[in-house]
């Protein structure tokens, strides 16, 4: 990505500067976009402040309204929108479909549930406090600022923008530098759908995103490295604006020894080398029991040799996307052969200017690059190991913790309940993600907070607590003419309700 100069005058008010967004097969510029300056985001946040007065104040059903058009308005540019998303990332048109209808899908279920998870609803209110009526509710924070991924430029941060809007918050997107196209395309089909600036996007590179950060937004919702999240974090530190981080993965497929093979090895495959293995919840790493390994490797490798990425038009695979990954997934390959692996399909050779092929490596030490930290493209690494507990030890053996996969007839909910990380598929893979109303998201330095589901509504409001007194109480506890007699009957009461206890059992 290059950012140009096409005028020597800059504003301090509005930028001048423009960057280009490009091909990533071809080289060639798809379009080119303004980079915003500072005072250009806190004015986005500001319109976004008296549009989210308007948002807020409609009812659940009113928004549901209001998605649903541009729901609708998507669905129906389904191929447009992929068509985007294909020139800025260089995905293949059906990689980009299923993208894009996954997040239609997860678009309505936000808008469809938002008041059925959020609205008022009474609590318990307790013994001690029996003559209060509790509630809770859940009102929007305000405005989210969402920084947004290239490699899912699509489905990632429209598990933020849908959660957001359906809980009643306005919205200022910054979409990655590398498909600025399809954040601009997002925020037009909704402005020709609800007419208020409750969705708008900025543009521009690492600074435009810091602005956003410190421009008053009432949290961010961020996806992306582990590195560049930290900043993010530091950046709100400033403002005491909270986050939510979904990081970088290194996540690990299990196979137990009574798994189906066939199975397992297409579901590996998949989780390594789809969207060119640029997935944060794509699968890095397989640990397989020692009475199968050579039966599930054989159909893998089997597998891995039919599959190729070019240019060409019905090639499955698409290109790195970020330039500089080329020199990170080289490294990690050469890495771990200088410590002893083997690539049974690919290897060095495998790694180009702009695709790479996929590579399997073998006997590769725990303690390699490959094993330890995120590759981010079609390559993976396969272990032996004697059992179960070997494999879950080695998967929770890193300091990433977002998904994970379990090939198990027997054992499988056993084994990913063993597992450090927000999510397990069990003889699937990926396959939470698809599903709205799981919450989305990692621990460790995969990052914190979920998106999608109740949780992922939730993360966008705050808790608002009510307690209403009903009746005067019978004891009468908050207040400086409490009696002795109160407080005698106050013991009474806790000792009651507390004070027995449970035994604890010997031995």
């Amino acid at each position: 990505m290059t950012a140009t100069e096409v005028s020597t005058e800059v504003s301090t008010k509005k930028s001048t500067t423009t960057f280009d967004s490009l091909n990533p097969i071809t080289g060639d510029v798809v379009g080119t976009h303004p980079i915003h300056t500072e005072d250009e985001v806190r004015a986005a946040v500001e319109r976004a402040r008296e549009a989210a007065a308007w948002w807020s104040a409609l009812s659940y059903d009113e928004r549901d309204i209001h998605l649903s058009t541009w729901k609708g308005v998507i669905t129906r540019r389904l191929a447009q929108l992929a068509h985007v998303m294909h020139e800025e990332t260089g995905k293949p048109h059906g990689d980009a479909m299923l993208e894009a209808a996954l997040a239609i899908d997860h678009l309505a279920w936000a808008a469809g549930h938002a008041g059925k998870v959020l609205k008022r609803r009474k609590v318990p209110s307790g013994l001690l406090m029996a003559n209060q009526a509790a509630t809770v509710e859940y009102p929007p924070l305000g405005v989210v600022g969402v920084i947004g991924p290239w490699n899912y430029p699509v489905f990632t941060p429209m598990g933020s923008i849908a959660y957001a809007l359906a809980a009643g918050n306005a919205v200022v997107f910054k979409p990655s530098e590398y498909t600025p196209g399809v954040g601009e395309w997002l925020a037009r089909t909704f402005q020709e759908s609800v007419g208020h600036p409750v969705f708008q996007v900025v543009t521009g590179l690492g600074e435009t995103g810091a602005a956003l950060c410190r421009a008053g937004v009432d949290k961010v919702a961020f996806t992306g490295s582990t590195a560049t999240g930290k900043r993010v974090m530091a950046a709100c530190a400033e403002t005491l604006t909270p986050v939510v981080i979904e990081a970088g993965g290194k996540d690990a497929l299990i196979v137990d020894q009574d798994a189906d093979i066939e199975a397992a090895a297409d579901a590996t495959l998949w989780g390594a080398c789809s969207n060119a293995g640029q997935t944060c919840a794509g699968v890095e790493r397989v640990y397989v029991h020692e009475r199968v390994y050579d039966e599930f490797l054989a159909s893998l490798t089997e597998k891995a040799r039919g599959l190729r990425a070019d240019g060409g038009a019905g090639s499955q695979l698409g290109p790195i996307t970020m330039p500089k990954q080329i020199d990170v997934i080289r490294d990690h390959i050469q890495d771990a052969l200088d410590k002893g692996g083997r690539a049974v399909v690919g290897g060095i050779d495998a790694v180009g200017e702009r695709f790479v092929q996929p590579t399997i490596l073998v006997d590769v030490p725990e303690d390699s690059a490959a094993v330890q930290e995120e590759t981010f493209g079609p390559t993976i690494t396969v272990a032996r190991v004697g059992t179960m507990e070997e494999a879950i030890a080695r998967t929770n053996g890193t300091r990433y913790g977002l998904g994970s996969t379990v090939f198990s007839k027997a054992r499988g909910m056993e084994i990913a309940g063993k597992i450090r990380s927000g999510m397990t598929a069990v003889n699937g893979v990926i396959t939470f993600a698809a599903i709205p109303s799981l919450p989305f998201g990692g621990v460790g330095d995969s990052g914190f907070g979920r998106i999608h589901g109740p949780d992922g509504l939730k993360e966008f409001t705050y808790a608002k607590a009510i307690a209403r007194q009903r009746f005067k109480p019978l004891l009468a506890l908050t207040t400086f003419a409490r009696t002795e007699k109160a407080d005698q009957q106050l013991a009474s009461m806790i000792a009651m309700l507390h004070g027995r206890g449970t035994t604890i059992p010997k031995g």
